[in-house]
């Protein structure tokens, strides 16, 4: 029967791509891990996991696309640039098609993901033109896709009976279309007008093909074992036995290029070896290759972890690395914001707080002075390193805590110390046997002294402090904890009375206060403290005082950390709000991963599966709900957030990289003797608000113009707040000079400002 899809995309504008405009986010994404690379009119252009970038070959400047600009944060299998249309093809591994216009506008092509078919099975593999057609390669078989019109046309599903099959690479060789499948080499007629009959696809020959490739005269096929075969007559034969599987073939100027993990291999059109390419070559240390090209005389090789290498295509030169600067890969666990400066950490855990396999990542750093990068090699063989914390007291001292190797210092960018059982007060788990050393270390927060509390996991001395004198001291969990030896942890944070709050996996949150030596638990039951659960991942306290708890089922709050010493049982509440007038209670059964506190008492949400939350100090309004259909998040799984206090700038880390929001709530000033006004003036093409920024808290704001009359007033909580240059919102106001009265709660400081607005 003949099968077509039906035909649905949307259109999305480079340039406003998101109801919150572009312009309030920005992108720090990881361009290591290059999937395909491609040439277009005046550039190469490279695929990383779920960006695009590119090189002018005249200018050397480079270019980015990425999530923010539209594109997916799905993961790119394969790319195409057609010539002839001028238009860019993106393909996914989940089935999703992005054609780029000359213009820089999108398409997003979703019929494949829409398709009644396992979600394993729509993978695009490959994109071959011919006469103005796509033939798109998938896990289920052909497709045929007008890029004219961005129209499909008919569906090949070409295996035995009919039957879904997996196809890699297809070509056209003297009148015939061929494909490399899972199951055989299958060819058939490319006049034959029933194509979609399974039975006009011959097998060529059998078994498991990965690649297949026109080069002039010649025909080529790769099996999955990495044997290149040469078509004479009616069945491939062997010619040459890679090392290696192949990860890429292809057919650049009449030249083959086969690429493995480890080699390049060039062969002219009389499949005579011109250039092998080893990748140590390209870098001392090795690297692994997934894809090669070239343009003119100069060959682009994109690698698996260090982007894309180029060098002279025919003479032994050295190669240069042609790749953006950004994380060393998307999938950052955690970072910590102060001031200009982002630190973010790689190593991760399981659900169940397991750290195997172990990961060997280094650190990065991010400032107004670009990207720092600190190898593995650096960090005294620290694995799996899960957190990171910048002193407040001195911003060239960062801990990075390593969930098997200890707490790692690092001072003014260099790995100075790595804090283990035998140079420290930290303690390996002893289940395992006295031989096996294994210190994990995760939270870690800063308290008014200076003092750095550490807890470590599946000890009986869980709580650690690593004072500003550079003593340690531990503080015992058993005497609260069920299986204090079997207990791990997440968050600790510090509260205006100095009490430290944990959350633990299995024995909710505890409360610790050593001044009066007192511990307080919250776990489940409406008796015991009212928790969803006992698996606590994250922890926020707020300006009101407030504990905000995330837990793998939902969020609870506990009202006043004062009442720690005199409330022999503490009580979390649920957040109950209104929604088609039904009572609910807010983000129920979420996996809280993340929670945070800007400058006006907001709490940003962070969640596994659903993006992130903005809501209001009592959790009543959710301003903002971004998830990646309404915003540029390039995945709904949200690692950490971490916002800048000065500049309000809220920073999401997914699994599949990091953007910020450019926020604006920040913290409140001591005084008025900075307070701004950004932008000013207005400008007619300006559609954004007027920030007023360096306030104290609640401080009175007065808007008027110039004759007197009172257009907005508000009271600040923290340091900045938005006019929507409106008259209390009812209609914008006119051009003019407005003037802007700020004084504080009591009267004792004021302020005046002027603003100019041009409609």
């Amino acid at each position: 029967m003949k099968k077509k899809f039906l035909y649905i995309l949307f259109f999305i504008a480079v340039q406003n791509c998101f109801s919150q405009g572009s312009s309030s986010w920005q992108g720090y994404f990881s361009y290591n891990a290059i999937k395909d690379i491609t040439t277009g009119p005046t550039s190469i252009i490279a695929a990383s996991e779920n960006a695009l970038f590119s090189k002018n070959l005249t200018t050397n400047v480079l270019k980015t696309i990425t999530t923010i600009d539209g594109l997916s944060g799905q993961t790119i299998s394969v790319m195409h640039y057609s010539e002839a249309l001028k238009k860019m093809i993106i393909g996914y591994e989940n089935g999703l098609i992005i054609v780029v216009n000359e213009d820089g506008s999108m398409l997003k092509v979703v019929d494949i993901i829409n398709k009644q078919l396992p979600s394993n099975l729509k993978k695009i593999n490959h994109f071959m033109e011919y006469n103005g057609l796509i033939y798109v390669s998938c896990d289920f078989g052909i497709v045929q896709f007008n890029l004219a019109t961005s129209k499909f046309g008919d569906t090949y599903f070409i295996g035995d009976g009919g039957a879904e099959i997996s196809v890699k690479q297809t070509t056209f060789f003297n009148g015939f279309i061929y494909a490399a499948t899972s199951s055989g080499i299958r060819r058939a007629d490319s006049t034959n007008p029933n194509l979609v009959d399974y039975n006009q696809w011959a097998v060529v020959n059998s078994g498991n093909w990965s690649s297949v490739e026109t080069l002039d005269t010649e025909l080529i096929a790769i099996n999955s074992s990495g044997y290149i075969h040469r078509y004479n007559s009616n069945s491939f034969v062997g010619f040459f036995q890679l090392p290696q599987s192949s990860s890429d073939m292809r057919v650049v100027n009449h030249q083959l290029f086969v690429t493995t993990p480890g080699t390049v291999y060039i062969y002219t059109n009389q499949m005579i070896l011109s250039r092998q390419i080893s990748n140590t070559q390209v870098l001392d240390a090795g690297v692994n290759f997934s894809c090669a090209t070239a343009i003119g005389d100069t060959i682009y090789i994109g690698t698996t972890e260090n982007g894309v290498f180029s060098s002279s295509l025919f003479a032994v030169s050295v190669f240069e690395n042609s790749t953006p600067e950004g994380p060393l890969r998307n999938n950052i666990f955690s970072i910590d914001v102060f001031a200009n400066q982002i630190w973010m950490v790689y190593g991760d855990y399981t659900m169940t707080y397991n750290p195997y396999p172990l990961d060997s990542y280094g650190i990065s750093k991010y400032s107004s002075s670009g990207w720092l990068h600190i190898p593995y090699s650096q960090v005294f063989d620290a694995k799996s390193m899960t957190r990171i914390i910048i002193n407040p007291n001195n911003v060239n001292q960062v801990y990075a805590s390593s969930f098997f190797s200890g707490l790692l210092k690092i001072e003014n960018e260099v790995p100075s110390i790595l804090y283990n059982e035998k140079n420290s007060g930290l303690e390996s788990l002893t289940f395992a046997g006295a031989n096996y050393i294994d210190i994990r270390i995760n939270g870690t927060v800063f308290d008014k002294s200076g003092d750095l509390w550490i807890t470590n996991s599946l000890i009986k001395n869980g709580l650690k402090v690593l004072k500003a004198n550079g003593q340690w001291q531990s503080y015992s969990m058993t005497g609260i904890l069920d299986n204090a030896e079997g207990t791990s942890y997440s968050d600790i944070v510090i509260d205006k009375n100095n009490t430290k709050w944990i959350a633990t996996n299995i024995n909710g949150v505890v409360g610790f206060n050593e001044k009066s030596n007192t511990y307080k638990k919250i776990t489940t039951g409406t008796d015991d403290g009212n928790l969803p659960n006992l698996y606590v991942s994250s922890l926020a306290v707020d300006i009101k005082n407030q504990l905000w708890i995330g837990t793998s089922k939902g969020l609870r709050v506990l009202s006043n950390v004062g009442n720690f010493q005199t409330d022999s049982q503490l009580k979390t509440n649920p957040i109950i709000i209104m929604e088609d007038n039904l009572a609910q209670e807010l983000l129920y059964e979420q996996f809280i991963s993340s929670i945070v506190v800007d400058g006006a008492n907001n709490k940003w949400i962070g969640t596994a599966d659903s993006g992130v939350f903005m809501v209001s100090s009592d959790g009543q309004e959710t301003k903002y709900h971004f998830t990646i259909n309404n915003s540029p998040l390039p995945s709904n799984t949200i690692n950490d957030i971490k916002i800048n206090n000065i500049t309000g700038e809220v920073f999401i880390v997914t699994n599949k990289g990091m953007i910020s929001f450019k926020g604006v709530s920040t913290e409140a000033n001591e005084n008025l003797n900075n307070v701004y006004v950004y932008p000013n003036p207005v400008r007619p093409a300006y559609s954004g608000t007027v920030k007023i920024a360096g306030l104290i808290d609640k401080a009175n704001v007065k808007v008027t113009d110039i004759e007197g009359n009172l257009v907005y007033e508000t009271i600040s909580e923290g340091g900045t707040i938005e006019w929507d240059t409106t008259a209390f919102g009812k209609y914008k106001v006119a051009s003019g000079v407005y003037m802007i009265f700020i004084s504080a709660q009591d009267g004792s400081e004021t302020k005046v400002k002027k603003v100019m607005i041009i409609r």
